[in-house]
């Protein structure tokens, strides 16, 4: 009789996530030394980590794969049934394998087993079994016992692969924090996509040189309006004798001094000009320069170094890019 009989989906669905919940947490328990062995293992392999595993495992190791080469760490999956058969001349002498299998009795990982200790290569195993051939053949054996399975026949792997899956990213942000990977690598690797996106630095996307929308302050208003219609930006810096940021005009403080008494002669940048304007670094990230201008409804952005103007970042870059 399944212990799940007579219950809703919904009360189906809720034990299944308790149980999964339940066995991520019960592996706090289990970290112990061998975590840091593998750690260690892994920060010292010069080549790849060649993940692999059979069925429910082999497809969480194919995302363990996944996540090491992305967050730094080169990494391949390897059916070990294709391994025994012709690919293990994949593994070189300088890779490391990293292992997945519950019962720690699957016969083509213990064969491949048997040939990766024969070529001297560190051998990390994920298992709930301590005692199985695969744990005791292991350079280290990273434990990851769960209580039940979330099926209700108490069969089909859930709350194992869960577990598993969650040991493999712990070992990998562990693996990225031991070696300093940081948001330019990850962007590095991230080229495309919203995520990559939103870590490319202002320096790559700014304007420079003639391309930036600057006056001097003691030039006349007029000749403000002629930058700030030519740069099209709606926006035009005003800098001091040697480039640093004094000040800004926009299309709104020309409407706001029309308005208040239309004198628009013998009038210079800086007696227009708003102080103050909002800047920021050159290697600061497009996302946190989409947030300041959401937050205060700009659509530009000096790009300075200390008070000196280097660029201007527009709302209309980030679009370029589509950030958003």
């Amino acid at each position: 009789m399944s212990k799940f009989e007579s219950k809703s989906p919904r009360e189906v669905a809720r034990e299944v996530l308790e149980i999964e919940a339940a066995a991520v947490h019960d592996l706090l328990d289990q970290l112990d030394e061998r975590f840091d062995s593998a750690i260690a293992l892994l920060v010292a392999c010069k080549g790849r980590v060649v993940c692999t595993g059979i069925g429910k495992s082999g497809l969480v190791m194919q995302k363990i794969a996944a996540t090491l080469s992305s967050t730094g760490t080169p990494a391949l999956f390897l059916h070990p049934a294709d391994a025994i058969h012709g690919d293990l001349g994949m593994i070189t002498d300088s890779d490391l394998v990293l292992a997945a299998s519950y019962s720690g009795t699957t016969q083509e990982l213990q064969r491949l087993a048997e040939l990766v200790r024969r070529l001297g290569v560190g051998f990390i195993v994920m298992t709930g079994n301590a005692d199985s051939p695969l744990a005791r053949n292991a350079t280290v054996h990273l434990p990851v016992e769960i209580d039940q399975e979330a099926c209700p026949l108490n069969l089909a792997p859930t709350a194992s692969s869960t577990a598993t899956l969650a040991m493999g990213d712990a070992l990998a942000m562990a693996l990225l924090q031991a070696k300093g990977f940081t948001r330019d690598d990850f962007a590095r690797l991230h080229p495309g996509g919203s995520l990559g996106k939103g870590l490319v630095k202002l320096r790559e996307l700014m304007h420079t040189g003639a391309e930036v929308p600057r006056v001097d302050q003691e030039v006349a208003l007029k000749d403000a309006v002629r930058e700030i219609s030519a740069k099209g930006m709606g926006i035009t810096a005003v800098t001091g004798p040697n480039r640093e940021l004094l000040g800004c005009i926009t299309d709104g403080d020309l409407r706001r001094r029309l308005a208040s008494d239309g004198d628009m002669l013998d009038v210079t940048a800086g007696d227009c000009m708003g102080a103050s304007p909002l800047t920021i670094a050159a290697d600061e990230l497009a996302a946190a320069a989409l947030k300041t201008m959401e937050d205060n409804r700009i659509t530009a952005l000096f790009v300075c170094e200390g008070d000196k103007l280097e660029g201007i970042v527009h709302l209309h870059d980030l679009w370029r890019i589509q950030l958003f």
